[in-house]
């Protein structure tokens, strides 16, 4: 049991400095270089959490998102024991990436930090919380469906992602996960407005932990780490 929990930490640690390693590494290349199309910017993000998702979901379920991990506690679908670890391994995976980005590109654009750009707080607030729901939403029904056949609904969560940065992301950052804006915050000094993505993003997690519940026949087929909950 201790193993099979130091591979799910290392596993979404691993994980998510994949996702915070590509996706804000390709901000700062972009500021360094002179900037790259949004679209592009929406495939790189795409990218950051599709990959770790192909090669880790088998170990830890691959949340690499503290608000996926609480949504999927407050709905039932996973542990509450498990959570803390989780958060853990997510934290200080974001936290080593955005100290290598710094340490192989540079320090520029705060290093992808989120900061709302010519936007009212209310407004980003708002875009925040709606796209999260969205992507909350694309995990509950990978969660509750499976990956489908050739396994094309691992593309629904990036999918989410990546359309959140095409959408807000010129003007919010395209938050959606704290350990994403915890990370290059603290490497880079950075606070603007944090407390909305801290505020916002697991609100709009929780909101739709509640509304959507799974079917007491899922209960028992939950993946990795959710096997307790059954219990």
């Amino acid at each position: 049991m201790i193993r099979l929990r130091v591979q799910r930490f290392l596993a979404e640690a691993i994980g998510t400095a994949l996702l915070v390693g590509i996706g804000t590494g390709t901000i700062v290349v972009s500021a360094r270089g002179g900037g790259i199309p949004q679209w592009a910017m929406a495939i790189a993000w795409f990218a950051a959490v599709l990959l770790p998702m192909i090669a880790l979901i088998g170990v830890s379920g691959a949340h690499l998102n503290p608000a996926v991990t609480l949504a999927l506690a407050a709905s039932g679908r996973f542990s509450w024991e498990r959570v803390p670890e989780y958060w853990a391994g997510q934290c200080l995976g974001a936290v080593l990436a955005s100290v290598a980005v710094l340490a192989g590109v540079g320090d520029y654009a705060h290093l992808g930090a989120t900061v709302p750009m010519g936007i009212p707080f209310a407004l980003a607030f708002a875009a925040e919380a709606g796209f999260t729901a969205l992507l909350v939403s694309a995990v509950f029904a990978l969660a509750d469906w499976g990956e489908g056949r050739r396994r094309w609904r691992l593309a629904l969560p990036p999918g989410a992602v990546g359309l959140s940065t095409y959408v807000i992301g010129p003007w919010t950052g395209s938050s959606l996960n704290p350990a994403r804006t915890l990370a290059p915050d603290l490497v880079s000094g950075t606070y603007t407005d944090l407390g909305l993505y801290l505020v916002a993003v697991p609100l709009a997690a929780l909101v739709v932990a509640h509304l959507w519940r799974p079917r007491a026949a899922d209960i028992l087929d939950r993946g990795p780490g959710r096997e307790e909950v059954a219990r």
